[in-house]
């Protein structure tokens, strides 16, 4: 019986390496890199999303990044059906395909399928949009964690896109998310799953984080969000809400100082990257490294799981 092609999957939180680790496994398998991250998929959004410049790549073809605009909706199962078709092509040029994973939930809908969503309530999402104008985001997040607390712990208090969309799944169906997610999915076929996990001590997760951050702005992070709202970006647009695009548009009208944004952005990260861990934790059949994806030791361990 002829062996499954391999697929590799590196998954693990922000800052810890994720993205370096692929390229090196790239290098050596003959490889290319499927990106699986919500934020990349946006064109225009390239520093704080932590876009790997072409540079960077090393030769190395990255696919699933820069798809849509910043007003377009993405969902899980665009991300799901854009990559089968990436993965198919892959396949017939027999080249092997590493996942560099830093969202959970399109990881998930690619290797195990979508369960059907229920339709929308625009009711009840104005009425829950209503709660949120009043009381803040965080009471909405309250709500969910006394309704579905596997949900409320993935998603972040402040996300409350996110958070009325579980509230909306939970009430309309009276399941929570993750039992919807988990009936009458399809599952990816044909391959042989390889799970790659980084998992760095957190405090030198942390370190990396700050100065991340910092990186970002030498190259220029500020600059990017000042020109995205000059060209007239709206500011609802989704990626405006992701972390430090938000910041740096209240430093840019005079909301923050420098500092405070600063400091928002690292903590916001921080608690980003447990929400990832807690996420990531309940993934089966992981080869867990305790180390970060840019040294030479995790690369040669993770050779080592591959070949084995």
């Amino acid at each position: 019986m002829k062996a499954l092609p391999p697929l590799i999957v590196v998954l693990g939180p922000t800052a810890s390496g994720k993205s370096a680790l692929g390229i090196q496994l790239a290098k050596r398998l003959g490889g290319e890199i499927l990106v699986c991250d919500s934020t990349q998929v946006y064109r225009r959004f390239d520093i704080g999303t932590a876009k790997v410049s072409a540079t960077e790549q090393h030769g190395i073809p990255h696919h699933m990044v820069d798809l849509v605009d910043p007003g377009e909706v993405f969902t899980a199962g665009e991300y799901r059906r854009r990559a089968l078709e990436v993965l198919e092509d892959m396949r017939r040029r027999e080249s092997v395909p590493i996942l560099t994973a830093g969202t959970g939930l399109y990881l998930r809908a690619l290797l195990e399928g979508l369960a059907e969503a229920p339709l929308r309530s625009e009711k009840l999402r104005e009425r829950l949009r209503g709660k949120a104008a009043v009381h803040g985001p965080e009471h909405l997040h309250r709500l969910l964690a006394r309704l579905d607390p596997e949900s409320a712990a993935g998603i972040g208090s402040r996300d409350t896109q996110k958070v009325i969309r579980a509230i909306e799944m939970r009430s309309v169906t009276g399941k929570p998310v993750g039992e919807i997610y988990r009936s009458g999915r399809e599952p990816l076929a044909g391959y042989e799953i390889i799970k790659i996990g980084l998992l760095p001590p957190r405090g030198e997760l942390y370190q990396r984080i700050h100065e991340r951050v910092e990186s970002m702005i030498r190259l220029g992070w500020i600059e990017e969000v000042r020109q995205l709202v000059e060209d007239g970006v709206p500011p609802d647009v989704k990626p405006f809400k992701f972390i430090g695009y938000r910041e740096w548009r209240e430093y840019s009208s005079g909301q923050l100082t420098k500092e405070e944004a600063v400091q928002r952005i690292r903590q916001a990260t921080r608690n980003f990257a447990k929400r990832q861990i807690t996420w990531f934790r309940k993934e089966t059949a992981v080869h867990w490294l305790e180390g970060f994806g840019d040294s030479a030791e995790i690369t040669s361990a993770a050779l080592a799981i591959i070949q084995s």
